[in-house]
């Protein structure tokens, strides 16, 4: 049974349409990289899964139940959103960290305010991913004192610390230098195991490549291009994979 299926799924910003009909399935444990060129849908498709854009059409399962429906979408109540964005974990480009809190207080937010567990619980719970993300040396500091990469990897810890089914990245390292990409790709890597489910929308053609198990080449607003890694690098079909990987894969 597949933790997420997309079918069908279409979104419009006015007369422009962005997604022409979406469909995929990802397996518990498995890591799907999303590639293609800017404005090719990618961050779009991002967001409509994690309910911050409303798909016009098509479905979104997750262990097999619908949480979204097209057709019914005017009747999504915002109980019913918050509820369902609790399914997918969001790692930014930007970070997006509060910047009044330390590290400890910015991964113990979301848990402590919708009171999952009991503060001790929680704190608990955010000191182990403060640690596995390699951060417990910086447990007290404040976003302004760290890194770029460091901040990233709060922001990882942070999404875990909702015990998502699904992880998803936009584009993690494109605010980054090329040291502190491979510090975070690092830790993304490190999160891949049979319990955790990845989405990573991402520019770094070497991770997806490495660390997939399916990735998914957009253009247009389509998925041109679909498979293995060794299917899409090895041996794409479309002659518009074929182009965009000629330019991006250099040196790899």
């Amino acid at each position: 049974m597949a933790i997420l299926e997309v079918k069908n799924l279409r979104k419009r910003f006015g007369k422009t349409e962005v997604l022409k009909g979406i469909d995929f399935s990802l397996e518990k444990g498995e890591v799907l990289s999303i590639i293609g060129s800017s404005g090719s849908g990618k961050t779009t498709l991002l967001r409509c899964l994690n309910f911050l854009e409303t798909a016009e059409h098509g479905t979104i399962s997750v262990n097999d139940k619908v949480i979204f429906n097209g057709e019914s979408r005017k009747n999504l109540k915002d109980a019913d959103i918050r509820q369902n964005r609790l399914h997918f974990g969001l790692v930014f480009q930007n970070f997006n960290l509060f910047p009044q809190y330390n590290v400890l207080k910015n991964v113990m937010m979301a848990p402590t305010l919708l009171k999952t567990d009991t503060t001790k619980n929680i704190e608990k719970h955010a000191r182990e991913l403060i640690e596995r993300v390699g951060l417990t040396d910086r447990i007290d500091h404040y976003p302004c004192q760290l890194s770029g990469g460091q901040q990233q990897r709060v922001a990882i810890a942070r999404a875990l610390a909702m015990n998502p089914d699904i992880l998803c990245f936009d584009e993690p390292t494109s605010a980054l230098d090329p040291e502190l990409t491979g510090e975070v790709l690092k830790v993304i890597k490190g999160l891949k195991s049979a319990d955790s489910t990845m989405v990573v929308v991402t520019h770094e053609m070497s991770f997806a490549k490495n660390i997939s198990d399916k990735v998914i080449f957009m253009a247009d607003g389509v998925i041109e291009e679909q498979g293995t890694p060794e299917e899409v690098f090895e041996n794409p079909k479309s002659p518009k994979t074929r182009a965009f990987l000629n330019k991006s894969l250099e040196g790899i």
